[in-house]
């Protein structure tokens, strides 16, 4: 790779072992995806918790701390396995707890803002057009490439941690010009698009369909512009689904002025075309198994839920409660949760019976398979296409369905 002499200093020890050891990191991680240089980037976002770190992440942590690791650019963190106000009552690990702590501790003895959450873009920080950041976390990834025209790739959370350290990533994928013009078209004008589930739908059928990295498809015919939340869950269910790490919607995201921009000059009738309409999203919703009927477990997370979710659900769980033998969750940031409490969100939901959990993804908790054997939860209903793909590790039967149908099943206790 080509250093610059400031980087040639770093990989040479003159800014202390960390900084050597980060950059050295950089460097092999840029070899390995044929990265000619690296590039000065302006903000990081990391994945670190002890439910994906262990033990040895934990040490490597420590470790990096005590040889004087220092984010020299505004880095954040991504959601954690635990909310220490709830861990007991979930029945989640001591000493796991313990370990957390101490990785946040950790964290922010290097200068790192652990804010625990995975919407970043939404909530913290938006990168503008062109500017170059390493965020970890797909949704964060795909958001920042797509909708801000901002340029990053899926950093794993050593690769975060040392975009901090440094200030610098390794030019490849998505930094360059090459991967970021679309690889084909979706037509969305059949589609009614009327909640935020039939967005994830519809990131489910694409990604499926086009399973790479670097396929970037080019959304037209939407009846209206997308709005922010819906946009979270389209890229939440392609990086999913179908591990991609872009996108573009013509007139609406920053690269994708017409189509031809999006295609950047590419010949439009030689790309291929896809078509998505209500009736494809349908085929999606009855295309998951019911099991044998268990609506004891409704989950909004995955990605967390912004204000403007917030005040949804407190309508519609507004005069209602969580059917017995029922839990249903709901997980957002610090801000957020605080917010929702002063503008009067919260009380809705806590009155109704519904657990909100602070700096939480609900498919990373901890200890979670323990969880759904203890309380016999079988079926998991959520309206997030992405926590509907991605749990399926903890054995969980998983129900797409759309936000009120979510609401009815936890107030009712019946699936449908």
């Amino acid at each position: 790779m080509q250093l610059t002499a400031e980087e040639q200093r770093m990989l040479a020890g003159a800014e202390g072992e960390a900084v050597q050891r980060a950059v050295a990191y950089q460097i092999e991680v840029g070899r390995f995806f044929g990265a000619e240089r690296l590039v000065p980037v302006t903000n990081a976002h990391m994945m670190g918790d002890i439910e994906v770190l262990g033990d040895t992440g934990l040490a490597f942590l420590q470790e990096m701390q005590a040889l004087g690791a220092r984010a020299r650019i505004p880095i954040t963190t991504n959601a954690r396995c635990i909310d220490f106000a709830w861990a007991n009552k979930l029945g989640q690990d001591p000493g796991e707890c313990a370990k957390e702590k101490q990785v946040i501790g950790a964290l922010q003895g290097m200068n790192v803002l652990t804010t625990d959450t995975c919407i970043n873009y939404q909530t913290l920080y938006q990168p503008h057009l062109g500017e170059r950041v390493a965020w970890g976390d797909t949704g964060t990834c795909i958001y920042a490439n797509g909708v801000f025209g901002a340029r990053t790739n899926f950093e794993s959370g050593p690769a975060a941690l040392a975009s901090a350290i440094t200030g610098r990533t390794p030019a490849y994928g998505f930094h360059l010009d090459e991967h970021r013009r679309g690889s084909f078209v979706v037509d969305l004008s059949g589609a009614t698009l009327a909640d935020l589930a039939d967005w994830g739908a519809v990131g489910k059928l694409v990604g499926e369909s086009h399973q790479s990295y670097y396929a970037v498809p080019v959304f037209t015919g939407f009846r209206r512009t997308p709005l922010a939340d819906e946009l979270k869950q389209l890229g939440c269910a392609l990086a999913s689904y179908g591990s991609m790490g872009m996108f573009h919607m013509v007139g609406v995201t920053p690269e994708a002025r017409t189509l031809e921009d999006a295609l950047c000059g590419s010949v439009a009738t030689a790309v291929e075309r896809v078509a998505v309409d209500d009736a494809a999203i349908d085929t999606v919703y009855r295309g998951y198994s019911l099991g044998a009927g268990d609506a004891r477990l409704v989950v909004f997370s995955g990605p967390q839920l912004s204000l403007f979710e917030m005040k949804q659900l407190s309508l519609l769980f507004a005069g209602r409660t969580v059917a017995r033998g029922t839990s249903c969750f709901v997980t957002a940031s610090n801000g957020v949760i605080s917010a929702s409490r002063k503008l009067g969100y919260l009380a809705p939901l806590e009155a109704a019976g519904v657990i909100v959990l602070e700096g939480v993804c609900f498919y990373i908790l901890q200890n979670l398979s323990v969880m759904r054997e203890k309380n016999g939860w079988q079926n998991m209903v959520s309206n997030s296409a992405k926590i509907v793909n991605i749990i399926g590790a903890h054995r969980f039967n998983t129900i797409l369905r759309r936000s009120a149908d979510c609401v009815e099943i936890a107030c009712t206790g019946r699936l449908t």
